[in-house]
This record gives C-alpha cells, structure tokens and sequence, in this order.
C-alpha cells in the first residue's frame, strides 16, 4: 500500500504541473490586466506611469518569465503576494478553505442520508410506485438548478426562520449551533442535486448486486431480507457510490462560487470570484492550484476506502 500511494504522489506531480500552466495562461489571457482594472477610468496617467505599475506588479516581464518565476515562488511555499491587498496569498486561502470545507462536508452528508435509505428503497421494490416516486423525484432534483433554491428558499424563509441568514458567519467551533443555522440553506441548496445522483447510482448499484448469484444462494439458505440487503448486497453496492462521492467532493470545492456569492459566505469559491473581476493572478493561480492538489488527494483518499470496502482489491 505504501508503494501505490508515493506511486499514485509521483503521478500526480504533472497533473499538477499542467493545471498550473492551463490556470496562468487563462487568467492572462482575460480582456484587461491588474493594471488596467486597478487605474480604472483615471485617464492622467501618463505611459511611463503605467508601465511603472506594471513592474511594481510584476507584469512588465514576458509571460514565459513570470510563469517560471511563479514556479519557482511555488516551490518555496510562496504563492505570491496578491495584486490588490499586498497580502500573503496562502494565508488568506487557508482562512477560507475550511468555509468551502465545511459546504461540502455538509452538502455531502445530507445528500448520502437522504439517498441511501431512499436508493435502497427503490431498489428492493423495484417497479412499483415507490420505485416511481423515487425517480420522479430524482429526475426534479437533477433539474432544479441550486442557486435558483438557494433563492427561492431565501425568499420563502427569510421572514419566517433564522435559516434564512445573509452575510453572517460564524465558525463552527466558535459557536456551533449558530454555524450550522447560517449553513444549513447552503447545504441544502447543495445537497438536493447531489441527494439525486447519489440515489440514482444506489439505485442501479444494488439492482445489479441483488441479481448476483451470492445473493440468490443467500436467499436460498433462508437469510432473512433484511440482512441480504445490509450484510450481502449493500457494501458491494456502495462500491461505485464511493467513485461519484470522491469526484463530487473535489467539484465541489471548487463550485460553490455561486452558492457562497448568494449567502455571502466568506469562501474559497467567492474569494477567487472576486480576485477573477479585480485580475489578481496570484489569488486565482493560488486557490486553483490548492482546489487541484485537494481533488488529487480525495481521489487518492478513494482507493484507499475501495480496499476497506471491497477485500478483493489490494495495492501490492
């Protein structure tokens, strides 16, 4: 296990090389620089002025030179500085991560509590009107987009309920309680989407598991329903959920931009947002590289639960 895992560290290594040179020539390639967005419509400024603040940021030199320079910073530790706060880029992303953190984790876990029990379900009667209700409910919540319930809810909720919070956060461990109230919308808004493809795939799994001939040899010594379906079917069922929960996980630690814009939540996803609209190159480059190396890492972190699930696999 040790091997695959520098093995699978070593493979990654130009993963992340190739996103870091896609995330700097994308973002050097919008209409208007740093500068530009930084005088704004000030039109006194003379040319030797301009090219002064575009030395000051570090944009004087050719492309190719800054990239290399940007590495070099990188492999030090040292994500940059950002254009328009002078502040430490990293800082400033590890201070936000654990909002975005905490979105996910929670958008997950609603989505696996509600499709487990209701996938199962749909299963094991399958054709019948559960089964029917449960995809009709699946197909809507793979249709509702999240930020129109993020609003919708807003709006049916903020007179009525706490729930309804905008712009105020609070960290879990400073006041939990009043954490989960402010994220709980966020997460739900996240969560039903994610509830529909989770269940849809629990669904389609254990159908496959349940015509397995272990499963009917089960059945045919007597072993009661029940523990046919927790005991038999289900954990080789989960086995595809674990690869859907991995990649859902790192998308969604890079895409709860619009979420967290809606709830003015103090994120990763609305940092980079803004940096985007200002042209700050090294918060853009940095939260993008950071969403990249955790997205390596929770894939990791899946094979790792597939040998814990299933005892057939194992890393030599």
């Amino acid at each position: 296990m040790r091997a695959y895992l520098l093995a699978r560290l070593l493979t990654a290594v130009p993963v992340l090389w190739g996103v870091s040179v896609v995330v700097f020539l994308l973002i050097h390639m919008l209409p208007a620089n740093a500068v530009q967005m930084f005088v704004g419509t000030q039109v006194d400024m003379t040319p030797a002025q301009l090219e002064e603040l575009r030395r000051l940021f570090g944009l004087a030199r050719p492309l190719p030179l800054q990239y290399v320079d940007w590495v070099g910073h990188l492999l030090r530790g040292d994500f940059g500085v950002s254009l328009r706060t002078s502040r430490p880029v990293l800082p400033d992303i590890l201070a936000r991560l654990p909002v975005s953190a905490e979105i996910t984790a929670l958008a997950l876990t609603l989505a696996l509590a509600l499709a487990l029990p209701v996938g199962v379900a749909a299963a094991v009667r399958r054709g019948s009107a559960v089964d029917a209700g449960v995809r009709v409910l699946g197909l809507l919540g793979l249709s509702v987009p999240n930020f129109w319930l993020a609003t919708m809810l807003l709006l049916l909720l903020s007179t009525v309920s706490p729930l309804a919070s905008i712009g105020v956060y609070v960290g879990f461990l400073a006041d939990p309680v009043r954490n989960l109230t402010v994220m709980a919308l966020p997460a739900l808004s996240l969560g039903v989407a994610l509830a529909a493809v989770f269940m849809r795939f629990v669904r389609s799994s254990l159908l496959e598991v349940l015509g397995q001939e272990y499963v009917r040899t089960a059945r045919a010594k007597g072993v009661r329903e029940r523990l046919v379906i927790t005991r038999h079917a289900l954990r080789n069922a989960l086995i595809p959920l674990i690869t859907v929960v991995g990649f859902q996980a790192g998308y969604l630690l890079g895409g709860t931009v619009v979420i967290e814009e809606v709830f003015a939540l103090p994120g990763m996803g609305r940092f980079v947002l803004t940096a985007i609209g200002q042209r700050d190159y090294p918060v853009v480059q940095g939260v993008v590289l950071v969403i990249a190396v955790l997205f390596v890492l929770i894939n990791l972190g899946v094979d790792v639960l597939y040998a814990l699930v299933d005892p057939r696999v194992r890393y030599g």
